[in-house]
């Protein structure tokens, strides 16, 4: 019986793909002299808002367990850097979560987000394109956690939204377009 492979040597079917096909496909359409040019995933960055943690301190529990168990990491706790008296916010107060993932969790996230995550969504059309910010990174964002395969349907307390933003290193809005498309991004087509 074979031993399971340390975590470390576990390769990303997105992150072979990457470097076998998606390298030479973008070097060759956009003619980069040099390899350290092409574009590729920086990290991905997951963030829940939880303004309703005000008012309700296990909601913020619930929702890192959950982000936990989709990112494989443990989100840190984003603050509040002003006070808004209509809100009931100080300076301080714990408003969201966070995850950054880079490396193989990262190439593990994009891969479950690309093939599973995205097709559960009910009449999903595919991505819209104009959520680039101009620099090359990617924003999308999520109607509830229901769609990732580890969050189970009896034992959340309420649907959150997230954020996912995509960071690459392509410097224009249409090299980005073309590497995540080409690792399996579903964009609109446009009509």
């Amino acid at each position: 019986m074979a031993s399971a492979a340390p975590s470390s040597t576990i390769v990303s079917g997105m992150k072979q793909r990457y470097d076998t096909q998606v390298k030479d496909e973008l070097r060759k359409q956009f003619n980069y002299d040099n390899v350290m040019r092409i574009p590729r995933l920086a990290k991905v960055v997951i963030n829940i808002g939880m303004g309703e943690s005000i008012g309700n301190a296990k909601a913020m529990d619930a929702a890192a367990g959950q982000l936990a168990q989709i990112t494989g990491q443990k989100p840190i706790v984003t603050k509040s850097k002003k006070a808004i008296s209509n809100f009931r916010l100080r300076i301080g107060m714990p408003i969201g979560l966070k995850v950054t993932l880079r490396g193989p969790r990262m190439w593990h996230f994009y891969e479950k987000l690309v093939t599973v995550a995205l097709p559960r969504i009910r009449d999903f059309q595919g991505i819209p394109e104009r959520s680039f910010d101009g620099r090359g990174n990617f924003s999308l964002g999520l109607k509830e956690q229901l769609v990732f395969p580890e969050i189970e349907y009896d034992k959340i307390d309420r649907l959150r939204g997230m954020e996912i933003t995509i960071v690459t290193t392509a410097k224009t809005d249409e090299e980005a377009r073309a590497l995540l498309r080409s690792l399996g991004m579903p964009f609109k087509k446009a009509s």
